[in-house]
């Protein structure tokens, strides 16, 4: 009885304790701005520029974990095009680098969310800091 009434006591006081910001890193794309929006244990960190699918592609909406980070990626489907810090969310979708960065901020992309290298050197590194399962991709139209 007596650890009944401890474990109540505990569950009270966690009860009355702000609510914890989610520890981790949160990338939200927004389709129709062409913006990333990267928050880091629910603080707003960064903004860039990137480019989506172009017309007759999609990039996909949802929301996704990454399940493959890969510094050096070259891609095998468009003639081995670089991918520098490819963050792999879904099949073969990416956040990845481009070198193509006079197209960031309006669609461009075969279905990958490009960024400017330094952002996605930026990205790669905190989501090898914080993990893959505490990192959240959100891609909203």
């Amino acid at each position: 009885m007596r650890r009944f009434l401890v474990l109540i006591a505990i569950l009270g006081v966690a009860a009355c304790l702000p609510s914890v910001a989610f520890a981790g890193v949160v990338a939200t794309i927004d389709l129709s701005t062409q913006r990333m929006y990267v928050s880091v244990n629910g603080k707003p960190t960064y903004t860039w520029k990137v480019s989506t699918a172009r017309p007759g592609y999609r990039t996909p909406t949802g929301t996704y974990k990454p399940y493959n980070l890969v510094k050096f990626h070259r891609s095998t489907i468009y003639d081995g095009s670089p991918m520098p810090h490819s963050i792999f969310f879904k099949g073969g979708y990416a956040i990845h680098g481009s070198y193509e960065t006079k197209h960031l901020g309006r669609p461009a992309s075969h279905g990958c969310v490009r960024l400017h290298p330094s952002n996605a050197a930026r990205l790669y590194a905190l989501v090898q800091r914080h993990g893959k399962s505490n990192t959240t991709i959100r891609i909203t139209r």
